[in-house]
């Protein structure tokens, strides 16, 4: 037996010499994997944002995804998962630009190619922190095939998508009204927001014989449209287009009247004015009646010259002087104090968004939601737990228009050309002078959205004729409505197959007392520290077990340090199994209640029940093979050959969920000679 048996497990001696081991003997990757293999298996890790640390919520992702390829590779398949990174684009500037602020500079100040190359370098640097963080792990990904979604490749097809949706008719260049964040200058989609019910003013004013409501009266300026309901009876009197004098904020103005089922009668008075600029419903009803839209805050959240004495003043600074203004002219009838209003804010800087209207390409996501809507009700799209199924269906059936322009510099160019009022789309510059590039990038979910298809080397790639469509894309359940439906859509648009056949959605890693993480409230679980202090295996078992599908986990060291109890326990195992002679007959009784178990595990593995195959090992090894069998051995020799058999099984079975102390003791069995990643798994031909 060998002497490092005499001493506690120590995972710090073990952990690097292991993987180093893994990764020298390239079965990360596929290709090399000996044996005939039946079938491929195919996962793609969720590119990591390469703009700093894994925090405890990637620990979970590379626990989860190692564990099934670890399963899938022993159980003869060619596995492949593939690692990446995502340049993160509005994410990544924004931790950038925190950077610049602390030094006391601004993007704002800098040539945008020398901002570009800035945040490279610093993303590059990140790259390789994460990198190794993610080896440390025990995540046996396939780094020959390694992406960046800005590899050049990447990049290529991106655009190459961009240029064939435009062709199909699925990308349009629109002015519309766009989520606007003042503090980073960039429009949002809706998903980049959140929204959550403020308690605000609610201001009534005079506007000629009506009485209309607003809660931002600095958007008022030019309101010249009253609009009401055609069917409301208490105005049918005011006919649309009818013209009124009213006194307003700066001085008498001409009212149009306006008839609209947009109103709501029962809101109010039934009336209201509008600012098409800056609101998405008045913009549509603008827009329905080809009324003017007049800009009244600029991009940094000042007012216009349209304000006159407010002109150049931050909207927030400036209300209460407005609201004066109004009640001093005898405008403001009443306040609302408590009013509860849905806010939406910029989902980084908490900074509120500004409905802006600007030129802006477009999705159009009716008829791809289409595609994916078919392929899930077809069953080639399964979601885990199935109650997301309903969830993404919502979410396609009441799709908008995506937009996909970001004004900033750290992301993938947007291949489009301007002169005057004409527009060409393309990568190469059209002929003929005045031409200027676009120089707006992608929102990063326009590539990350094809990361399936791009990593697999869409469209003549070996790899996306041999691992395409993969098996499971495993992420967390937020990511449900940005980043599960666009690589559907984009799978099914670009190769009329769907990505992936399941969704595995797990849920949020929180503290110890079930509370999101946050900085702010100093309870950031760093899994590093974590696993430097008990080792990965046990950090792995702890984000395992008892980790239903789409259901938030409370982390709490203790459950760690009981894995790591847990590890020196096999440990042990190993030590005493190894000081007998591995002679006998099998007992058929013991070795039928182990194949028992294998054959459970088993299924839960086939079925995504990782939570609980991870559970039924470790009460096996634990307190029926240690506490009982062992025990019981010392007092039976005939059963050494048994207990070889039952711990040899016991390891095949336990390596995806604690791979380094496993490999560690196999190694040590076969003086290296074997190695437990490849060998195969228990009953497989049986």
């Amino acid at each position: 037996m060998d002497e490092k048996f005499l001493n506690p497990y120590n995972p710090l001696d073990t952990e690097s010499r292991i993987y180093s081991i893994w990764e020298k003997s390239g079965y990360f990757n596929p290709d090399n994997l000996r044996g005939k293999r039946k079938g491929s298996f195919t996962i793609v890790m969720p590119p990591a944002n390469a703009n700093g640390s894994l925090h405890a919520g990637h620990a979970l992702v590379m626990a989860l995804e190692d564990i099934m390829t670890r399963y899938q590779r022993m159980r003869g398949k060619k596995a492949l998962w593939i690692p990446g990174l995502d340049h993160a684009g509005f994410e990544t500037q924004v931790v950038f630009e925190k950077k610049l602020e602390k030094e006391g500079r601004s993007r704002f100040g800098m040539k945008p190619e020398d901002l570009y190359k800035e945040i490279l370098n610093f993303t590059l640097e990140n790259s390789k922190n994460i990198e190794a963080q993610i080896r440390s792990m025990g995540a046996s990904c396939d780094w020959s095939r390694k992406k960046f979604t800005l590899d050049e490749d990447v990049v290529e097809k991106t655009q190459q998508t961009f240029l064939k949706m435009y062709k199909d008719k699925l990308i349009y260049r629109g002015k519309r009204t766009i989520n606007w964040c003042p503090k980073h200058q960039t429009s949002l989609s809706d998903l980049e927001t959140k929204s959550a019910e403020e308690i605000t003013p609610f201001y009534y004013l005079k506007y000629g014989p009506f009485e209309i409501g607003t809660v931002r009266p600095e958007t008022k300026f030019g309101d010249k449209y009253v609009v009401m309901h055609p069917s409301d009876k208490r105005y049918k009197n005011y006919k649309h287009g009818e013209k009124l004098e009213v006194e307003w904020i700066n001085g008498k103005i001409v009212a149009t009247v306006i008839k609209d089922e947009a109103v709501d009668m029962n809101f109010g008075t039934g009336v209201m004015t509008i600012t098409p600029w800056h609101s998405q419903v008045d913009f549509e009803i603008a827009t329905r009646h080809k009324l003017d839209t007049e800009q009244i805050i600029d991009w940094r959240g000042r007012l216009l010259p349209i304000a006159g004495e407010f002109a150049g003043q931050n909207i927030k600074e400036v209300r209460a002087q407005i609201v004066e203004k109004l009640r001093s002219k005898g405008l403001l009838i009443r306040v609302d104090e408590g009013y509860k209003n849905i806010i939406k804010r910029c989902y980084k800087c908490s900074n509120i968004i500004e409905p802006q209207v600007k030129d802006q390409w477009f999705v159009k996501m009716e008829p791809l939601a289409k595609l994916a809507l078919k392929a899930v009700h077809e069953g080639k799209v399964r979601f885990i737990p199935d109650n997301f199924e309903k969830i993404f269906k919502y979410w396609m059936e009441n799709t908008l228009d995506w937009n996909i322009s970001r004004q900033i510099v750290w992301g993938i160019p947007i291949p489009a050309w301007f002169r005057g009022e004409e527009t060409e789309v393309g990568i190469e510059k059209p002929e003929g002078g005045g031409w200027v590039k676009d120089p707006d990038t992608f929102d990063t979910w326009f590539s990350s959205g094809q990361w399936p298809v791009l990593v697999t080397g869409f469209p003549k790639g070996a790899d996306f004729k041999k691992f395409y469509p993969t098996t499971v894309m495993e992420t967390g359940h937020d990511l449900i409505f940005k980043w599960i439906p666009r690589m559907v859509i984009f799978g099914l648009y670009l190769t009329k197959r769907a990505p992936f056949s399941v969704v595995y959605l797990h849920g949020m890693v929180n503290d110890e007392t079930g509370k999101k993480m946050s900085k702010s409230k100093g309870n950031v679980v760093n899994p590093l520290d974590l696993a430097s202090k008990y080792g990965n295996d046990a950090l792995r078992m702890a984000l395992v077990v008892g980790n239903t599908p789409g259901m938030d986990l409370a982390l709490r060291e203790d459950k760690i340090k009981g894995y790591k109890n847990f590890a020196n326990k096999v440990w042990n195992i190993t030590r005493f199994v190894l000081s007998k002679e591995n002679t006998g007959e099998l007992d058929k009784k013991l070795k039928k209640e182990f194949d028992s178990l294998a054959k459970d595990v088993t299924g839960d593995m086939e079925h995504y029940r990782f939570y609980i195959a991870a559970e039924k090992i470790y009460h096996y090894i634990w307190h029926r093979f240690a506490d009982e069998i062992i025990e019981e051995s010392k007092k039976k020799p005939e059963w050494n050959s048994t207990l070889y058999y039952i711990l040899e099984n016991s390891l095949k079975i336990l390596h995806p969920f604690m791979p380094f102390v496993t490999e560690e003791i196999w190694q040590t069995m076969y003086n290296g000679g074997r190695m437990l990643m490849i060998e195969e798994w228990p009953l497989t031909t049986k």
